[in-house]
């Protein structure tokens, strides 16, 4: 982190450069003494600053200067630094208007023209400002910040994409006074939030993830135009096949639509994953396993997604949304799977509002002693319910079954047994919700007897089964009636191979029904939903394509 500021104004350059040679002499191993020459050209300065979250500990403002007084200049100042200490540099005949400036901008100190020696008119006055300064500093920020409303879709939006791609951020509301001071810098208002601001300075409005993928150093483009592997999805089955392809001397890239991890890298906490028997955070796993990826050479990319599959020769040619290409000689698919909508009334005007899809970590410390309500019975609900019980008054799971012992594990069944806080509602849904800014009310249904109650209610997250992201590959490949991909020996119906196969032996595994792409993961029909059994048909997809391309 650079050295606090202390910045000096003067529109006469040969007083400006004395005063920053006295400043630099005596300060300059511990501050960085910046000079300007106008207040218009100070004010500028003072954004950048602000934006690339440095800090300003004394300013020094001529009062007699062209364009803006130093009077004029402080003022707007204190909206940029409200605890940078602020002196007046005046001639004689002007003392009487730095008198009344002490109630007017708050001075701390007016200093006369000339300061020589500066040992006995400088030093002293500023020792103290600096003395003062340096016990109630404004925090330095070093890490990208984040101005946005707290009920806000794209906000939120823009806080989960962060979150789900590790990327740490400080989060500011734009009716607080930082944010406001911070959207000030930006040339920005409150109309213009999300504003996502780098620890460089450069801010954007209204980023798009594409956008924002670039701001904070994701690649969004591939170096080559052809590859051994592509992988499509970045979820625990996309990122295993990355790491073992990548570690094989395969010319590996991942495209990731959106954050690598999928559903597993927003579990708050995975408990029977092999070699973990404290359990480890989907983040931690995601984090883990993109840092070994990129060792062994792979290429992640993000927020790129793919519209198209189809043969070209030997290659296989995938299309962006974009329309922009990427060939390969082979390709693992390992999209996963989305949760499915939950279709009540008010329910989707309130997406990212107080109705979230998935865990939302991110909002969990917004939940501190309130009611939380979860929809789901399967261990990603169960586990949502473990993680956001350390913050909620109460957790609310709501299933349609009797109990949970059909869907979940039975280490988070004993595990939520032992949570007072958590209650578990059989046979009840969500009917209806409803809200102004937010979510404020949710109406419950018992699906037995139909009858219906109205509860308050702020938080609502939902994990009601899964459905895969496969409806580009409608025509292309073949698919259960689900949408899931089918593969293998399922594809050989009564000795016949699959319409289209060109080849004289059957399909390999996890192979589909265009030779040279693989299923692995959630997205493969039949497929273990599991963690565990994800990351291992990534690896089983990748020594099934060493086998495909040695017989070619």
């Amino acid at each position: 982190m650079a050295n606090p500021v202390i910045l000096t104004i003067d529109d006469d350059p040969a007083v400006s450069r004395a005063v920053a040679r006295d400043m630099r002499r005596r300060y300059g191993d511990r501050y960085r003494v910046v000079r300007a020459g106008s207040g218009p050209s100070a004010l500028e300065t003072l954004r950048e600053l602000k934006l690339r979250g440095e800090q300003v500990a004394v300013l020094v403002a001529d009062y007699r200067m062209p364009e803006m007084t130093g009077i004029e200049f402080l003022e707007e100042a204190m909206d940029l630094f409200p605890a940078a200490r602020r002196v007046l540099l005046t001639a004689y005949a002007d003392t009487e208007a730095a008198i009344d400036a002490i109630n007017l901008v708050d001075l701390d100190h007016y200093l006369l023209k000339p300061w020589h020696p500066p040992e006995e008119k400088l030093y002293p006055v500023v020792d103290t400002l600096l003395d003062a300064w340096a016990t109630t500093p404004e925090a330095a920020a070093a890490e990208l910040r984040v101005v946005g409303h707290r009920w806000s879709a794209p906000s939120f939006a823009i806080r989960d994409f962060l979150a789900r791609n590790l990327v740490p951020y400080r989060w500011l509301l734009a009716d607080d006074s930082e944010g406001g001071r911070l959207l000030k810098a930006a040339d920005a208002t409150v109309d213009d939030v999300p504003v996502v601001i780098a620890p460089d300075g450069t801010h954007l409005a209204r980023p798009t993830e594409a956008e924002l993928a670039a701001l904070v150093g994701l690649r969004v483009a591939p170096t080559e135009e052809f590859y051994d592997l592509v992988v499509v999805g970045g979820g625990p089955a996309g990122l295993g096949a990355a790491v073992y392809g990548a570690s094989e001397g395969l010319r590996t890239v991942l495209v990731e639509r959106r954050a690598t991890g999928g559903q597993a890298g927003q579990s708050s906490r995975i408990e029977n994953y092999l070699g973990f028997p404290e359990g480890v955070s989907g983040a931690q796993l995601t984090d883990r396993a993109r840092r070994q990826a990129l060792k062994f050479g792979a290429e992640l990319l993000t927020t790129r997604e793919v519209t198209g599959l189809t043969e070209a020769g030997s290659a296989r040619l995938l299309t962006f949304g974009d329309g922009s290409t990427i060939a390969a000689h082979a390709v693992v698919l390992a999209t996963g799977v989305s949760y499915r909508v939950l279709d009540a009334p008010g329910l989707a005007e309130l997406t990212g509002r107080g109705v979230f899809y998935g865990s939302a970590a991110t909002e969990a410390p917004s939940c501190v002693d309130q009611e939380v309500y979860i929809v789901g019975g399967a261990n990603s609900a169960g586990q949502a319910a473990v993680h956001f019980s350390r913050y909620a008054k109460r957790v609310h799971l709501l299933i349609r079954g009797a109990d949970l012992t059909a869907s979940m594990s039975r280490y988070l069944i004993d595990q939520l047994d032992r949570i007072d806080r958590v209650v578990v509602h059989p046979h009840t849904v969500v009917a209806a919700g409803a809200g102004t800014e937010h979510l404020e009310r949710l109406t419950l249904a018992d699906t037995r007897s139909g009858e219906t109650r109205e509860v308050d209610a702020s938080w609502l997250f939902i994990f009601i089964g899964a459905q895969p992201r496969t409806d580009w590959l409608d025509g292309v490949l073949v698919r259960d009636e689900r949408g899931f991909v089918v593969t293998g020996p399922d594809l050989v119906a009564g000795g016949r191979r699959p319409p289209g196969w060109s080849l004289t032996r059957d399909p390999y595994h996890l192979e589909t029904s265009m030779p040279g792409v693989f299923a692995a993961g959630d997205v493969r029909a039949e497929s273990v939903k599991r963690v565990a059994s994800a990351v291992g048909e990534g690896a089983m997809a990748v020594s099934l394509v060493h086998r495909y391309l040695e017989s070619r």
